[in-house]
């Protein structure tokens, strides 16, 4: 990448790659942001301003000195080998998948005439599209680069998306890609699938409903995600969720026999400590 990033170039202007484009424009960037979407994203796109002009993925990725991948895994991992015959090769791949080692893998096989270098923003809705697009999306959040090793952040074009990453409001954290997505399938897939089942337990009908409040609101919130951008995500994680569920399973068969017993508050007090955790990192 040269010393300044003069054309960005986002493959999937939906919900992240439109709040990157956003967040982007909003720290300063005076570049181009080129989107490669279908039509009416592209349209759309071009009505909010996020973008400049929509393109093909040839015209994006021979011009673009970044190429931010923002689409579905699956796609994602289709369009690499593509990628590789027009990249520039100062530029640099980064995507926004939301797991990580099949992404990387193959982009070590298939990207040769550039550097790839794997990322996730820890930052989302339950609505997607562009309509859903936020300059302030990765404000405080948690955003996760994959490196294969350490060389890979070293790099001009590594440093300069650093250096991005920070002026768009997010936190940069190193993972080896395995290990990302062990963690991932309890802090975000495993919440997504329990809030899942629960709301499925209770029938659009159902009598609980009517009895509900704020508790039941607050876990199924996640249940509003649409099934479409989880697919790929447990096609691509399977093991380490299948793993998480075991142990989520295991722990609510425990519960179910201390109801009643003192080692119920001891769980509490536990689960409580990490919850407070969580809320100090925020």
């Amino acid at each position: 990448m040269p010393a300044s990033m003069e054309t960005v170039a986002i493959f999937g202007v939906g919900l992240i790659g439109g709040s990157f484009a956003l967040a982007l424009r909003k720290a300063g960037f005076q570049g181009r942001i080129l989107g490669v979407s279908s039509p009416a994203t592209i349209e759309r796109a071009l009505e909010l301003k996020v973008i400049d002009s929509g393109v093909t993925e040839e015209e994006a990725a021979t011009a673009a000195d970044l190429i931010y991948l923002a689409e579905p895994i699956h796609r994602i991992l289709e369009r690499l080998p593509a990628l590789n015959r027009c990249v520039k090769p100062e530029a640099l791949i980064t995507d926004a998948g939301s797991t990580k080692s099949t992404i990387v893998e193959r982009a070590s096989r298939e990207i040769s005439r550039c550097q790839f270098l794997g990322g996730h923003p820890l930052a989302g809705k339950e609505r997607r599209g562009i309509d859903a697009a936020d300059a302030d999306l990765f404000v405080g959040r948690k955003y996760v680069l994959t490196p294969r090793s350490g060389a890979d952040t070293a790099t001009p074009a590594a440093a300069l998306l650093l250096e991005w990453i920070s002026k768009i409001g997010a936190i940069a954290v190193l993972a080896d890609p395995d290990e990302h997505d062990r963690a991932v399938a309890y802090t975000s897939h495993l919440p997504q699938l329990a809030s899942t089942a629960l709301a499925a337990l209770l029938p659009e009908n159902d009598r609980k409903i009517d009895l509900s409040g704020p508790a039941l609101v607050d876990m199924t919130r996640l249940a509003l995600s649409p099934f479409e951008t989880w697919h790929d995500i447990f096609s691509t994680n399977k093991p380490a969720i299948q793993q998480a569920l075991s142990n989520y399973i295991r722990t609510l068969q425990a519960f179910s026999v201390m109801l009643d017993s003192q080692r119920m508050k001891e769980q509490f007090d536990r689960a409580a400590g990490a919850a407070k955790r969580l809320r100090s990192d925020e």
